[in-house]
C-alpha cells in the first residue's frame, strides 16, 4: 500500500532530524525515513576516542543546545548520539528506523519513494544521507595484492585492534591525522603516516567555532558579490585538537609522501623505499550517498547534483542537505545545518 505525505526526508541523522523540526515549524506532514536501526546517524559509527571541534553549546541543532558533557570541553561522539536520540525524542519526530530507501522516482507530478518497507507518494523529498554509507578508497597501484588487513575510517574503532602491528595510515585530513595519532600514542603500534601533500595544520587555538564563523563570513561575502574568502580551506585542512597536537609535538606525526604501490606487505616509494605493513588504514574520504536518487538522472560533474541552495535545479520537488558546502554553507556540520534545513523547509512550504 502506498502511503502519502507532504515531504519525505530520507535520512535520520542530524541533517534529517534538523529538516523535521523546520518542517514541523512549517505545518506540514512529513516522515523520516532512516536506515540505521537506532538513532544517532553516523555518529553511533565512529572510533572511540573521536571528540567534536566545539564545544558542546557551539554544536547544537535548531531548537536545543546540547548539554554540556561532564568533564569535557569537546563532547565525544556517544555524547552526540545521546544528543540526537533526545532531540528526535523531544520534538516526536517522525523517524522510522531501520528503513531503507531504494529509490525515488517521479510520479505524475510528485515524487514516488520506494523502500524496503513501503512506499510513499510525496510532493517533496529531502535528502538527507550524508557520505559515511560511501567510503571512497582510491585506486593504488597493488592494492588488490596486498595480504594485510585494509580498512577505511568507517571501519576503525581503537588501537587496540593494531597492538603490535605495523600500520600506515593513508590521508592527509582530519580522519587521517586523528586515526595516526590515535594509533601511534598508543605506544604499541608502529605507524606510518602518508599523505598526498604536505599536512596543513591549522593554528592550535582554531576549533570549531572559528572555523564555523569562517564558514559564514565566507556565504556572507559571496552573497553579498563580494570576493571568495576561501573558507575553512584557506586556514589548513587539520584541526590540532588534543591528541592530534601531542603527537605532533611528540614528532610522531611526521608524514612521508604518498607511495607508488602496495606490495604483498608492503608500501613501496618511487624511490626504491620501502615499508612493511601488516594493515593500511584509508582515511581517503567520502562520496555522497545518492544511490537511491538515480532514478531522476540529476548527476552532475563530480556526481554532485547541481543545486539553487538545497533545490536541485533538474528537480524542484527535491532537496539535498548535510552534504557538504555545494548544499549549504557548513551543512555538514550541527551547528551549521540548522540554516539550510530552515531554507529548505521554507521552499517546500511556498510551493503547496
Amino acid at each position: 500500500m502506498t502511503q502519502h505525505t507532504d515531504v519525505v526526508v530520507v535520512g535520520g541523522g542530524q541533517a534529517g532530524l534538523a529538516a523535521g523540526y523546520h518542517l514541523r515549524r512549517q505545518g506540514l506532514d512529513f516522515t523520516v525515513l532512516d536506515a540505521d536501526p537506532a538513532p544517532g546517524g553516523s555518529w553511533q559509527h565512529m572510533w572511540d576516542s573521536l571528540h567534536l571541534f566545539s564545544p558542546a553549546e557551539h554544536s547544537s541543532l535548531p531548537g536545543r543546545f546540547m548539554p554540556v558533557q561532564t568533564g569535557e570541553t569537546y563532547p565525544d561522539a556517544g555524547h552526540v548520539v545521546d544528543y540526537l536520540t533526545d532531540y528526535e525524542k523531544r520534538y516526536d519526530l517522525p523517524v522510522q528506523h531501520g528503513t531503507r530507501v531504494d529509490a525515488v522516482r517521479r510520479d505524475a507530478g510528485r515524487l514516488l519513494v520506494e523502500a524496503d518497507t513501503g512506499t510513499w507518494r510525496a510532493g517533496a523529498v529531502i535528502s538527507a544521507t550524508g557520505t559515511w554509507a560511501r567510503p571512497f578508497l582510491p585506486a593504488v597501484p597493488g592494492r588488490s595484492v596486498f595480504t594485510g588487513r585494509q580498512m577505511h575510517t568507517v571501519n576503525y574503532r581503537s588501537p587496540a585492534d593494531f597492538a603490535g602491528q605495523r600500520v600506515i595510515v593513508v590521508g592527509g585530513g582530519n580522519s587521517g591525522a586523528q586515526i595516526a595519532a590515535d594509533l601511534a600514542l598508543n605506544g604499541n603500534v608502529e605507524v606510518t603516516w602518508v599523505t598526498q601533500r604536505p599536512p596543513r595544520f591549522l593554528a592550535d587555538d582554531i576549533d570549531g567555532r572559528a572555523l564555523f564563523d569562517v564558514a559564514t563570513a565566507r556565504r556572507r561575502a559571496l552573497e553579498e558579490g563580494r570576493s571568495d574568502t576561501g573558507g575553512v580551506a584557506s586556514l589548513g585542512d587539520i584541526v590540532a585538537v588534543p591528541p592530534v597536537r601531542a603527537a605532533r609535538d611528540a614528532g610522531l606525526l611526521a608524514a612521508k609522501p604518498m607511495f607508488a604501490r602496495l606490495s604483498a606487505d608492503s608500501a613501496q616509494w618511487a624511490d626504491g623505499s620501502h615499508a612493511a605493513a601488516d594493515a593500511v588504514m584509508w582515511c581517503t574520504g567520502f562520496r555522497p550517498a545518492l544511490a537511491h536518487l538515480a532514478p531522476l538522472n540529476l548527476r552532475g560533474p563530480r556526481g554532485h547534483i547541481p543545486t539553487d541552495g538545497t533545490r536541485a535545479l533538474g528537480e524542484p520537488r527535491l532537496h539535498l542537505l548535510g552534504y557538504g558546502d555545494w548544499t549549504g554553507p557548513a551543512s555538514a556540520t550541527l551547528i551549521g545545518v540548522g540554516r539550510p534545513a530552515r531554507d529548505a523547509a521554507r521552499a517546500i512550504a511556498q510551493m503547496r
